[in-house]
């Protein structure tokens, strides 16, 4: 067996009523030359999931699907999978997403790293079934993400699509995951990836990126990750702060932690508004902002942008786009490519 058919990775996917797509994901992971393993953890599917994901297996018993009775959320599906998982290297991929042909050996090829992520295509459903022959050629291009790049391409902009760094998908090294006894937290169930990545930055993982695209991340209204609850926000701003309080970080580290932090405490003094507006009415959320006077401005800022929503871009121009209409894909790392 040559360096490059080497069996190196686990390729990690949590599902949840995935029964429609989640054949097509284990398939694009097993045609993986570098795939050794792909767990499939069956989050408390109440839909044909499990079956699904099974009809994918191929000849050589590299794949394993445990189903969990009850819904324990991404991080614990995860978790659970790394424990029984043997590769030396893990990958991510979302049940509804798919990895493009040849991915993995170009992650593998990047030299000294702790993580490595390459460039994501964002599309929807209809274009899915070309986008291997769709997607351009980009260089490569690699960088080293540090601390402060990282937490700062995670704080998202109103009225510019979602394109967050936060959304890449690195393949790790368990090595560094065990050293660090780092795990998924399996309190959130909003920004867990930002959460892990962000504490493995925090303890020096060196964290590399290619422009190369190798994943493909389908784009829907109803998915997951678009929706969350608005405690989902207040547990990922108090993830911040136990980083800031476990970590002995510089000064630039912590200054853009904390700006993080309130962002996503703005996010969320927002919603909590807007929630008890709708369940107590307009006194019941004038009485929480006379309490707490200090959620004023992002309560504020947030109706304003909110009402003023249908006057901004549709969409940041600053990510590579092709197509026409509804057959669109684009890219979360702006880069040159060469087309085919």
């Amino acid at each position: 067996m040559t360096a490059a058919a080497t069996m190196d990775v686990c390729v990690i996917i949590a599902a949840k009523n995935a029964a429609e797509t989640i054949a097509r994901a284990v398939s694009s992971a097993l045609a993986e030359p570098e795939t050794a393993e792909v767990i499939v953890i069956d989050d408390g599917s109440t839909d044909k999931t499990a079956a699904a994901a099974l009809s994918a297996a191929d000849d050589t018993g590299r794949l394993q699907v445990v189903r969990f009775e009850t819904n324990r959320g991404p991080s614990a599906a995860r978790n659970h999978a790394i424990s029984i998982s043997r590769s030396p290297v893990l990958a991510i991929l979302d049940a509804d997403d798919f990895f493009l042909p040849g991915r993995l050996a170009q992650l593998l090829a990047v030299k000294d790293w702790d993580f490595v992520a390459d460039n994501i295509a964002f599309m929807d459903e209809a274009t899915a079934a070309s986008a291997a022959g769709d997607i351009g050629r980009f260089q490569p291009e690699p960088r080293r993400l540090d601390l402060t790049g990282f937490v700062e391409g995670n704080i998202s902009r109103r009225g510019v699509k979602r394109g967050e760094i936060g959304f890449l998908k690195p393949l790790m090294r368990r090595e560094f995951l065990s050293a660090h006894q780092l795990v998924y937290n399996e309190t959130l169930r909003l920004g867990e990836d930002y959460d892990l990545y962000l504490r493995a930055l925090a303890k020096g993982a060196r964290y590399s990126i290619i422009h190369s695209c190798g994943y493909a991340a389908i784009v829907r209204g109803n998915s997951l990750s678009g929706s969350h609850r608005t405690d989902d926000l207040k547990r990922l701003y108090e993830a911040d702060r136990d980083i800031l309080a476990a970590n002995r970080l510089s000064v630039e580290a912590a200054a853009v932690i904390r700006r993080h932090e309130r962002h996503i405490r703005g996010r969320y003094e927002h919603r909590r508004f807007l929630d008890l507006k709708r369940d107590g009415g307009p006194i019941a959320a004038i009485r929480y902002l006379l309490g707490k006077p200090g959620a004023f401005p992002a309560v504020a800022g947030g109706i304003l942008a909110d009402k003023t929503e249908r006057l901004r871009p549709t969409g940041s121009k600053a990510h590579d786009e092709h197509g026409d209409g509804a057959r669109r894909l684009r890219y979360l790392l702006p880069a040159s490519a060469e087309r085919n």
